[in-house]
């Protein structure tokens, strides 16, 4: 069996490993479950990310490879996706909810994107990969899941097994999976003083 890559972040001084190995494959291994007890730790890992005033705008829509949610989700994505993710174990939509009781929720976006990332990071703990992913239909998902009004669908995220990149089948994809990452340097990134001075 060809060997799973590896893309560990390269950085200026050492950072958490679930940080450092958290990349974004396309190549699921289709034979692979996730367990509930798993699926749960990602949903517990989202759920105790932090909000604005603790008004939790975060909110999932799960399916696992197999069941009618899955393939539900799976026919939102746009055709480039579909084409991978089918393998994944588990399909998740990020929905933000934009209003509660008080009206008006403030950063409902940032509070889904926190509970996002603790879930993929989590992914990450527990040997698995995670891939998030904006090409999908909020309207089909909306009209899929008769989702209320203050209810945006935002992301959708593919968790499982990862697998070779040969499984992706052609040259561009598997060309695509192994390429390097890349990042800003921390010189263009961060700035002290003025926003031309370099922190570091």
């Amino acid at each position: 069996m060809a060997e799973l890559p590896r893309k560990p972040a390269e950085t200026s001084v050492p950072v958490e490993n679930t940080i450092a190995e958290r990349w974004s494959p396309r190549a699921f291994d289709e034979g692979a479950a996730v367990s509930d007890r798993t699926v749960r730790a990602l949903l517990e890992a989202a759920r105790w990310a932090p909000s604005f005033g603790n008004t939790q705008p975060a909110r999932y829509l799960v399916g696992r490879r197999g069941d009618g949610t899955f393939e539900r989700i799976l026919g939102t994505l746009n055709p480039g996706n579909q084409a991978w993710a089918h393998r994944a174990a588990v399909l998740l939509i990020g929905v933000m909810v934009t209003r509660n009781e008080k009206g008006e929720i403030p950063y409902a976006e940032y509070g889904l994107g926190l509970a996002s990332q603790n879930l993929v990071l989590q992914a990450v703990a527990e040997g698995l990969a995670a891939h998030q992913m904006a090409g999908f239909s909020a309207d089909a998902v909306r009209a899929e899941f008769a989702l209320p009004d203050d209810a945006v669908p935002k992301v959708a995220i593919a968790v499982g097994a990862q697998a070779p990149a040969e499984v992706l089948g052609d040259e561009r994809g598997v060309a695509r999976e192994l390429a390097p990452r890349s990042r800003l340097p921390l010189a263009d990134f961060a700035f002290t003083d003025s926003w031309t001075n370099p922190a570091f």
